[in-house]
């Protein structure tokens, strides 16, 4: 056979991914049989938000997704991947805002809803098309045919149909309760949504007299009651003590007036409070916070509203009992002055007051917690608002009896235990939000506040018989973004409307998603899929058989990536490069707090002062597969991103090798049976090894380790040894050993791709593209070939026991030259003692073919146990001595003095990296980014060191004769 198939000789993956990316989706290669008998393997990607590119946890996980996806159908398994992108309401809503004020100057206040909704369309229009692009670039194997969207009309129709359902069987229902509002943003938050800030803040320490037996003032007698926030006593209901605090038994049952307002309030005893936390009398403002909100429940104390949806102080309090329903006496009074103050400007006149009218006792340090919004960047306020909520402990049960009773499987399984905690204790579920962009809750109202639910007006007039005369009007409100998401293993396969694509692919086979949102997402998702979906026999199905977590993917100093932290990476930025100032403007899109560019500009500037290089998809997902060690939290490392781009071009330059030397083979002189040369045998046993070794690791989710042992065997054995040797082959031996050694390139190349096509998918089908001709094979893409599997009859652990022996002997010899500095062009001899006949009979039958491998002139075999020759080093191999003969001259002890120079350079520096590493201040103020380079230099350093140690060790073995 003599084909001429060329390659370019440098590695520029851009010039052949998105070609092989067309080439796959043309032929309709990622889209499954949807009447397939085969059996199935499905995966729901978690779908992206709208709100701009794609960020490196979604490489990562997408990596793992299409990895699975690859590996089972090239196993023949009826594989279906399916994509989706989430409307993302609130991120998205900022998001489309700003970019209105910045690019057309408008005036939020006056844009009407419709026209605030188009543009939110053209954003996902815009946005979609880009994050399907980063997909594609990805090599992910989608199947494109049907892209999905969480408010396309099929999503409507579904979410419509469950909240209708939830509502009709009692499982949602609408109340006031305390919830997350941002005031910023005017909606309220999910938990998810809240991020908590600990830092050094103000107690204040503040006198409540008690009341006297004749209801009168007392001026005398009075608690001290701890505060972190003054300004919500306007809205006290109690003040609490724990009930085995001996300091204040005594006082349950009193009365206290409230400073400023003089309310006569109770004293009551409640476990949550912390009686080593400053005084440990707490006052429960219970329309205003969490903990107060649940003793107020506790105790059917009435809820005191003192603040208005901007976070200003009312005029006139609204007061509630806790079912929610507003209560006629209203004796809370505001003074004047702090009617209409935001509640930060309140809480400083407070202060001012409490001092004038000694009601203030003193004021602490203590360290406090604060909730902002990760969205806004601004404080949240706990607030009393009229919400949908959803019964969660109604639904529950089954998704809890799912996981104990393994239905679905954890990877790892220590988040189990995660899962089950919150699910045993799980709260009912705030699905509303003041929002115009998302899914409208199906719900209308009349003039006198009843509720009617229903797909639409004409179909609630007709299910509650409502007259035409009588005027109802739909909920302004929307649902939270997780509820059509929680429905998302069903909904994205078009339920309600077909039932096909569930028969073949549901429940899916893995969801792949972050420890993050196990809560917010995943258990909501198990929770409806199991109310919603029953199989034949009408039993709960589950969504999903396996959960894989991932770690959270942060940047290099170890901070969570964060759009508006502005550290993320764009996928596509690392595949494909990008400059500096590209870099700095897409920052600045994504970033949703605007006092913190500068600082993001900076640290951009810092990080990647030249842009990013362009690494290429392949190299991108072989760093993402090596990361995946299932650790919880990962810190991204553009190092070995660059080391797996020199990976890439490693297979590129031994594919390049390969076609070049095999294309006058000659299929004739091919011998089959390969047991009568050495090296060849060796090869296909280290592969069939390498077989098992990684589909256990890809069977087990370990793709770390998958991706550990493809590179072991393709760059310390094939390249290292089975390829040089294979040059020196083709130089020196008989035309059959030639041909055959051709041949066994071709064809242990030819399976390495197959093996290593799930991770990389785009060099292995370009090259495999090029040598299938050589091996007559007709199919036109790698990706629907057999994956290889393991041939127990091939193993022979003699023929790698004896490999291991050479290859451990001429690595010695190679380290006598670095050390000695001897050239390659002085040929060196080698004395083997040795009782191991399969060890001599192996070497003497290819004597000339290792004395060329090791750059030897002779190899002689002793059977003497005690020799030791003059002017030799030595090395115990499988116990079998190996003498090196040193046939000129050179100081051993000045070897070893530049060795100990060595390494007191490297103890000066390490003695230096350890007085600023054990700097409390130093690790305190500097950026974790440079504390961990210098973590890792000491790491390096102590390495070196040791080497060094090593090398004198290795000179002591010489013959003490030795001149």
């Amino acid at each position: 056979m003599n084909l001429r198939i060329n390659m370019e000789k440098k590695y520029n993956p851009n010039k052949i991914e998105e070609k092989l990316y067309h080439f796959w989706c043309k032929n309709g290669y990622f889209t499954p049989n949807h009447r397939s008998c085969r059996e199935s393997f499905s995966i729901i990607m978690p779908p992206p938000n709208i709100t701009g590119s794609l960020h490196m946890g979604h490489a990562f996980q997408n990596t793992i997704m299409d990895i699975l996806i690859r590996y089972h159908r090239m196993q023949g398994k009826n594989t279906l991947w399916q994509m989706g992108t989430d409307h993302a309401g609130i991120a998205t809503q900022i998001i489309v805002l700003k970019k209105m004020r910045s690019k057309n100057n408008y005036d939020v206040s006056t844009i009407k809803k419709d026209f605030f909704i188009k543009k939110c369309w053209e954003w996902k229009n815009q946005i979609q098309n880009n994050i399907i692009y980063q997909i594609k670039r990805l090599g992910s194997s989608v199947d494109w045919t049907r892209t999905r969207f969480t408010l396309d009309e099929i999503s409507s129709k579904g979410v419509k149909k469950a909240f209708i359902k939830l509502y009709d069987d009692g499982f949602i229902y609408r109340k006031k309760k305390l919830s997350h509002w941002d005031i910023k943003l005017q909606t309220v938050v999910s938990d998810l949504e809240v991020e908590y800030h600990t830092k050094i803040g103000k107690m204040w320490h503040i006198k409540y007299f008690f009341l006297k037996n004749d209801n009168t003032f007392n001026k005398k007698k009075y608690l001290i009651v701890s505060t972190t926030r003054p300004e919500t006593l306007l809205g006290d209901v109690a003040v609490a003590i724990h009930p085995d605090d001996d300091r204040y038994k005594s006082f349950i049952g009193c009365r206290v007036y409230v400073p400023l307002v003089n309310r006569c309030i109770p004293v009551i005893q409640d476990e949550f409070v912390d009686m080593k936390k400053g005084t440990g009398c707490v006052k429960i403002t219970p329309a205003h916070d969490f903990n107060d909100y649940k003793s107020a429940i506790k105790h059917k104390l009435p809820l005191i509203n003192i603040f208005d949806l901007n976070g200003n102080v009312v005029s006139i309090c609204s007061i509630y009992d806790i079912d929610g329903n507003i209560l006629k006496t209203n004796n809370i009074n505001i003074p004047n002055e702090l009617r209409g103050l935001h509640f930060l400007k309140a809480r400083k006149r407070i202060v001012s007051l409490l001092k004038q009218f000694d009601y203030l006792n003193h004021i602490s340090k203590e360290t406090i917690t604060v909730s902002y919004g990760d969205r806004s960047g601004e404080i949240i306020e706990p607030m009393l608002t009229d919400q949908w909520y959803l019964r969660t402990s109604k639904i529950s049960e089954n998704a809890i009896q799912a996981i104990i009773k393994k239905r679905i499987i954890f990877l790892p399984q220590q988040y189990k235990n995660m899962y089950l905690s919150w699910m045993n204790n799980i709260e009912d579920w705030c699905i509303s939000r003041q929002l115009w962009w998302g899914h409208k809750i199906p719900a209308w109202y009349d003039d006198l506040g009843n509720i009617y639910v229903g797909y639409n007006e004409e179909e609630i007039r007709k299910k509650y018989s409502i007259s035409k005369n009588i005027f109802i009007f739909q909920d302004s409100d929307v649902l939270d973004t997780w509820f059509s998401s929680s429905l998302w293993t069903f909904l994205s396969l078009d339920w309600p409307q077909k039932k096909n694509l569930l028969n073949s692919f549901h429940p899916t086979t893995i969801l792949v998603s972050g420890f993050d949102i196990i809560f917010f997402w995943i258990a909501r998702m198990i929770m409806m899929t199991m109310h919603f979906i029953k199989d034949e026999n009408g039993n709960p199905q589950i969504p999903f058989k396996k959960i894989y977590i991932t770690g959270l993917i942060k940047d290099e100093s170890g901070q969570k990536m964060s759009k508006s932290k502005g550290n993320v990476l764009d996928p596509l930025d690392l595949i494909d490069g990008t400059s500096l100032s590209c870099l700095l403007h897409k920052r600045k899109l994504l970033n949703l707090k605007d006092n913190l560019q500068n600082e993001i500009n900076e640290r951009t500037k810092k990080m990647f002062p030249k842009g990013i290089q362009a690494f290429g998809a392949d190299a991108l997902r072989f760093t993402c597969a090596s990361l995946s060690s299932m650790q919880r939290s990962i810190n991204w490392d553009m190092n070995r991103l660059q080391g797996y781009r020199n990976f890439c071009s490693k297979i590129w330059n031994a594919g390049n090798f390969i076609l070049i030397n095999t294309q006058n083979i000659d299929m004739k002189f091919i011998i089959h049976n390969k047991k009568d040369f050495f090296f060849n045998i060796w090869i296909y046993q280290e592969l069939n090894c390498t077989i098992k070794k990684y589909r256990r690791a890809l069977n087990d989710y370990r793709f770390d380790l998958a991706s550990k042992i493809l590179y072991d065997f393709f760059w310390n054995k094939f390249c290292d040894w089975y390829l040089e040797i294979a040059k020196i082959i083709m130089n020196t031996q008989l035309v059959h050993e030639i041909q055959n050694t051709k041949y066994t390139l071709l064809y242990i190349f030819e399976i390495f791709l197959r093996l290593a096509h799930p991770i990389i998918p785009f060099i292995t089908e370009h090259i495999w593209k090029k040598i299938k001709n050589f091996l007559n094979i007709k199919d036109q893409t790698i990706m629907l070939q057999e994956f290889p599997e393991f041939n127990n009859s091939l193993v022979s652990y003699n023929v790698l026991k004896i490999m291991v022996f050479l290859q451990k002997m001429i690595s010695f010899l190679r380290k006598i030259r670095i050390l000695l500095n001897i050239k390659y062009n002085i040929l060196l001899s080698v004395l083997i003692f040795t009782t191991d006949m399969e060890y001599k009979n192996f070497i003497l039958s290819y004597i000339k073919l290792i004395k060329k491998i090791g750059y030897i002139k002779e190899i002689i075999f002793s059977n003497t146990h005690d020799i030791f020759p003059k002017n030799s080093i030595m090395e115990i191999i499988d116990n079998n001595k190996v003498f090196v003969i040193i046939n000129f001259k050179f100081d051993i002890f000045l070897k070893i003095k530049d060795i100990k120079k060595k390494i007191n350079n490297f103890d000066k520096k390490i003695y230096s990296i350890n007085q600023i590493l054990s700097n409390i201040d130093f690790l305190k103020k500097a950026d974790k980014s440079i504390i961990n380079k210098k973590r890792n230099y000491l790491k390096t350093l102590l390495v070196e060191k040791e080497n060094c140690f090593q090398q004198i060790l290795f000179f002591k073995n010489f013959n003490k004769n030795h001149q």
